[in-house]
């Protein structure tokens, strides 16, 4: 089974039907015993930074997600989703991330429009199963202010140009993350998740 990490926020129903057309069974849920024991964890989500880790805290899942990532659950954060994997967010003052990732999520500069909004290409920087089947530098679909920041260039899967550019993905092991939608990335988006899902076991992708 597929878990959907239901904390509140928007989107979840976007990226749960995504998953459905795949063929993918999927479940939404916050309740830490079924997270704990699905085969893959998902968790989307669109808002503020803040406001994602209040909601996640409250519904006593912090443990519950790190837990599983550390036990080698397969597990892919979106927009929101990338950025709570930090060790701390910068939006609308300082809060503390769930820390599987270093570095800080922090604002774009004055100098752009934001938010960042619209389709922008997806640069490859090293190989992951998500890119199987996707050209480098195809486009997907973003929608956000804050952009993630790392100085461990091993977990970075890809960047996009915007501001002074920015960290659009990263990989390591068993853990994903991508700051796009892919439910709004038309074939590009669906092709990232049929590859997660075929990395979890989920479903096969022809190649």
């Amino acid at each position: 089974m597929l878990a959907i990490i239901d904390y509140g926020a928007g989107n979840l129903r976007n990226v749960f039907m995504a998953f459905r057309r795949l063929g993918v069974t999927a479940t939404l849920t916050d309740d830490p015993r079924q997270i704990a024991h699905a085969k893959a964890l998902v968790l989307p989500g669109v808002g503020s930074f803040g406001d994602a880790m209040a909601n996640l805290r409250s519904r006593k899942l912090v443990d519950t997600i790190v837990g599983a990532i550390e036990d080698g659950v397969p597990f892919l954060g979106i927009c929101i989703g990338m950025q709570v994997l930090f060790e701390v967010g910068e939006e609308m003052g300082e809060h503390r991330g769930l820390g599987v990732v270093p570095g800080r999520v922090r604002r774009f500069s004055a100098d752009v429009t934001v938010p960042h909004m619209g389709w922008n290409q997806i640069h490859q920087a090293k190989a992951t199963p998500l890119w199987d089947g996707v050209s480098d530098g195809s486009y997907a679909y973003f929608v956000h202010s804050f952009y993630c920041e790392t100085h461990d260039e091993a977990l970075v899967a890809a960047r996009t140009d915007y501001d002074a550019g920015f960290v659009s993905a990263i990989a390591r092991g068993n853990m994903a993350a991508i700051q796009f939608h892919p439910e709004k990335s038309q074939d590009v988006g669906e092709r990232i998740l049929a590859n997660f899902s075929a990395m979890a076991g989920l479903r096969s992708v022809d190649r």
